[in-house]
């Protein structure tokens, strides 16, 4: 039996699907969106949470700050879990300082708000932080934290029950056609749903719809590691907190000009290096603490090696440098858990049209929390030439 045709057809409930419908419904199309798992359980719900507009280029950085207009905007509506305190870049050595005071200059041309902290002024704001490590930070005031494992599922209960969204959670797709200028998507049970156009947000999902297409693409599959410790409310830390690691690391700081005579610097042997490690920290409402993260790679017709294993070295390593960082009351763990996504090799995003109304869209790597929802809204623009 062939469902009522609606205008947009997504599939895959996490950020960039989410937001793709939550912007066409915006602009008064209908929209369908299924999900394959009961709930979203992908890159969108293993996350830190952390929207960060700070850690991208300008590109990104531009979709970002839209992202936290959105977010805003839903959270006056909606309680989405957002909590605005910002967030820090703590540098634990004077290359460190170099690159958050150049990234500070970048900043005031693109008028983004960020505030350079004295180790003093640090050591104040950031209940815990360790005189020994830090060196002073970049505070940027505008940005947020969310609850990765709720939000996403909140954002689709206020779109089915307020904005008129189609969801289907538990429903597998497993063919798409097209002719005659309408889309038919065929689920697991061989209902036929239509639409004017289709998208696929198929985040990490690479086997079941067009796998020969991503086996020969430069998509690859990140697989990391993360920590929880107990509930410690007493302690208070608010905010995004990313440290040195993370000024080496993140897109934004290799537009600093001295970014690359830094990084020539470092020890290639280095375990951070090795395992992809730079140290983040997000307390949770309840007073726990989100801590990691690290990095392993494998091409997507390889993503089975990446295997479903946690190493326990990784997280030991982990804990130590978080240790050097901060004095937390207790870093006992109750979780530990590995996240995925994927990302290109070569380009920030894979985006690919099959005839004229199948369009996929995946590989946003570690930006979809932060400039999902800005980049949505300029790809349904795009997308109905609105």
């Amino acid at each position: 039996m062939q469902q009522e045709k609606v205008d947009f057809i997504i599939i895959g409930g996490g950020a960039l699907g989410t937001f793709h419908a939550f912007h066409a419904l915006e602009n008064g199309l209908s929209v369908r969106l299924f999900e394959k798992n009961n709930r979203p359980q992908g890159s969108s719900v293993q996350n830190f949470g952390q929207v960060v507009p700070s850690g991208m280029n300008l590109k990104w950085q531009n979709f970002g700050r839209r992202s936290l207009q959105i977010y805003k905007d839903l959270q006056s509506k909606v309680d989405i879990t957002l909590r605005p305190n910002g967030s820090v870049y703590i540098a634990s050595n004077e290359e460190e300082m170099t690159l958050i005071e150049e990234l500070h200059q970048i900043n005031r041309q693109n008028d983004y708000t960020s505030i350079l902290m004295t180790k003093e002024e640090c050591l104040q704001k950031f209940e815990g932080l360790r005189a020994d490590y830090c060196r002073g930070a970049l505070f940027f005031p505008e940005e947020a934290t969310v609850e990765s494992r709720e939000m996403i599922h909140r954002v689709l209960s206020f779109l089915t029950s307020e904005k008129g969204l189609i969801y289907q959670p538990s429903t597998l797709i497993r063919e798409i056609t097209q002719a005659n200028g309408e889309c038919s998507v065929i689920d697991h049970n061989g209902k036929v749903y239509t639409a004017s156009k289709v998208l696929i947000c198929n985040g990490y999902e690479l086997k079941v719809l067009y796998p020969e297409l991503f086996a020969q693409s430069d998509l690859e599959v990140v697989k990391l590691q993360m920590l929880q410790t107990i509930s410690q409310p007493s302690q208070k830390v608010l905010g995004n907190i990313l440290t040195g690691l993370t000024v080496r690391r993140y897109e934004s700081f290799q537009e600093c000009p001295s970014y690359s005579a830094i990084k020539e610097k470092e020890d290639a042997e280095a375990l951070w290096k090795k395992w992809g490690v730079h140290i983040l920290f997000k307390q949770c409402p309840d007073g726990s603490f989100i801590i990691g993260d690290s990095h392993e790679y494998a091409d997507a017709i390889n993503a089975d090696d990446l295997g479903f294993d946690l190493y326990s070295e990784i997280n030991e390593y982990m804990l130590e440098e978080a240790k050097k960082i901060f004095n937390l009351e207790t870093w006992a763990i109750q979780k530990e858990w590995f996240g995925l996504y994927s990302q290109c090799k070569t380009q920030d995003i894979f985006k690919h049209t099959l005839g004229n109304d199948i369009h996929i869209l995946t590989g946003i790597g570690g930006k979809g929390m932060t400039g999902g929802a800005g980049f949505a809204e300029s790809h349904v623009q795009e997308l109905f030439s609105l």
